[in-house]
Order: structure tokens, then C-alpha cells, then sequence
């Protein structure tokens, strides 16, 4: 049996694609596969602060709300999309049941997700 780590930490960063520009303090939401953007209004795809300007493409540092998980997809998961739990321990995209987070990444069934912790 291995041990499990998560991806990042609080309070460690965490590096995306900007899809948009972006400015330093800035809050970010998903916006695709590994990639965000400016926060909307009320935006439930929020995953933190932007620690330095960027344009479309660059590479951004990310102070995330919670820490980044990896875990196994029950189902398809979009980019952006609220994170609930599966049987088996596996992660499903949101139904009736409590948000956990949001995926950064897309996944297909039995694949990889990271997720950011609500």
C-alpha cells in the first residue's frame, strides 16, 4: 500500500495557464483543461488569487482556496466543474450530493482529476 500526498498544499502554490489576462491579486476561476481566468461574479469555479500578471498562454502562479487534490474519476469530468463523492472513494462531477471542490483538470472515467478543495 502507498502513502497519498496531495498535489499542493494550502498556502502552495500552484501553477496554471492564464486563457486571459490577468493581473497580480486578481481572483481566478477555470476556464478549460488546466487553464483560468478572471473570476466572474459570483463565479463557482473560483480557485484562488492570482500571484502575478499574465497574458493568454503564459504560464501563473496560483495561491489556491484549499489544497489540490488528484483522485480517481467515477464518470467524466469537465474543467470547472463541482467535485462530489463517488463510491469507491473515486470523485464524480456535482450531483444531489455536497461540493468538495472544483476540477482543474478534464477526465474520463477511471482517469486522473485534479480537484481544488472547497
Amino acid at each position: 500500500m502507498t502513502d497519498y500526498i496531495p498535489v499542493f498544499e494550502p498556502a502552495t502554490a500552484v501553477t496554471l495557464t492564464a486563457s486571459a489576462p490577468i493581473s497580480a491579486g486578481q481572483l481566478v476561476e477555470v476556464s478549460g483543461d488546466g487553464t483560468i481566468g478572471p473570476a466572474g461574479a459570483d463565479s463557482a469555479k473560483y480557485v484562488g488569487v492570482a500571484a502575478h500578471a499574465a497574458v493568454n498562454g503564459q504560464r501563473l502562479v496560483v495561491w489556491p482556496r484549499g489544497m489540490v487534490h488528484e483522485s480517481i474519476a467515477s464518470g467524466a469530468i469537465a474543467a470547472g466543474a463541482g467535485i462530489s463523492a463517488a463510491a469507491a472513494g473515486a470523485v464524480a462531477a456535482a450531483g444531489a450530493g455536497p461540493v468538495l471542490g472544483i476540477a482543474l483538470t478534464t477526465a474520463a472515467n477511471a482517469a486522473r482529476v485534479r480537484w481544488v478543495a472547497a
